[in-house]
Order: structure tokens, then C-alpha cells, then sequence
């Protein structure tokens, strides 16, 4: 504890964001997964070596798992380091799964990882959404939406 009562590790939380999800899906409804990882897979997480780009999940045999997410190998690890690349298992319960697994059956949706943290008991966790994909107009129109957040911050800022 430190002198303001908050645990360290809640100062240097990560947080991993997949940007181009957000702007190539609608979010529908999400939830938080825990995920599978290798001792130098964790390590990596919690300095921050970790992407979500290009990243999808898919259910196979009442499990889910996130392919194509990126954990660099850890600078440290030895012969024992882990495949930056491979596939890892998220923990849901099978109710979740389920319902994601109905969901994505329709037309144009999919599952896609938000969001890598790491949790107040040091965990690593994945927001996992299910998402409908964007048409061109509704892309045009989250830029739209962003420059003109981003123009009232700064009429904000000069006054």
C-alpha cells in the first residue's frame, strides 16, 4: 500500500486498446474474460508488450478463443518463452458462450477482443464484444463525430 491507501498495482494498470475495432464494428453488448497465459505471456502483458490489432474470436467445441492477438516474447524468457502469436482460451461460463456463440451466427456480426487489462488482483482479463460490422457511411460519420468532439475541446480550452 502506498501513502494514499491504493494498492500499487492499480497505479500502473495496463490497458491495451484495439482502436480499429471500435471504428470498424458496432459494440453490441460485451463482457470480461479471463484468458489463458504462459508465465512470460503474463509478464509481457504487465509491461505493456501487447497488441489487439487484427485480432478475432471464434468458438470451437463450447470454447472461445482469441487468435491473432499479439504478446511480444518476453525480454527476459529463455529457452522457455512463448509463440507471440498463438492461440490462447478466454474463460467465460458456457451460459456466455452460448449466447455469444447464437449471436454470431447472424449476418454480420462477430467477436471481437476490445480491450487487454490487468485486473486489482493482478490478472489478466479481455473485454470481448459482440460487434456489427460498420458500412462505409457509418465509418464517415465516427469521423465526423471525433472531429467535432475534439473542435469543442479545443473552443473549451481557449476560454
Amino acid at each position: 500500500m502506498n501513502k494514499n491507501g491504493q494498492d500499487a498495482r492499480r497505479q500502473n494498470s495496463v490497458q491495451i486498446r484495439n482502436k480499429k475495432a471500435a471504428f470498424e464494428y458496432f459494440f453490441v453488448d460485451t463482457y470480461t474474460a479471463g484468458i489463458v497465459l504462459t508465465g512470460t505471456e503474463i509478464k509481457s502483458i504487465r509491461a505493456g508488450k501487447a497488441s489487439l490489432v487484427d485480432s478475432y474470436c471464434y468458438i470451437e467445441k463450447g470454447e472461445i478463443w482469441v487468435r491473432n492477438m499479439n504478446i511480444s516474447p518476453y525480454f527476459y524468457g529463455s529457452y522457455a518463452n512463448h509463440e507471440a502469436k498463438r492461440d490462447r482460451k478466454l474463460l467465460l461460463t458456457k451460459r456466455e458462450i452460448r449466447r455469444l456463440q447464437e449471436d454470431s451466427k447472424d449476418v454480420g456480426f462477430t467477436i471481437v477482443p476490445t480491450l487487454v487489462f490487468i485486473d486489482e488482483h493482478g490478472r489478466a482479463k479481455v473485454n470481448v464484444a459482440l460487434a456489427r460490422g460498420k458500412k462505409e457511411f457509418d465509418k464517415r460519420q465516427t469521423l465526423k463525430e471525433k472531429e467535432d468532439r475534439r473542435e469543442m475541446d479545443r473552443a473549451v480550452k481557449r476560454f
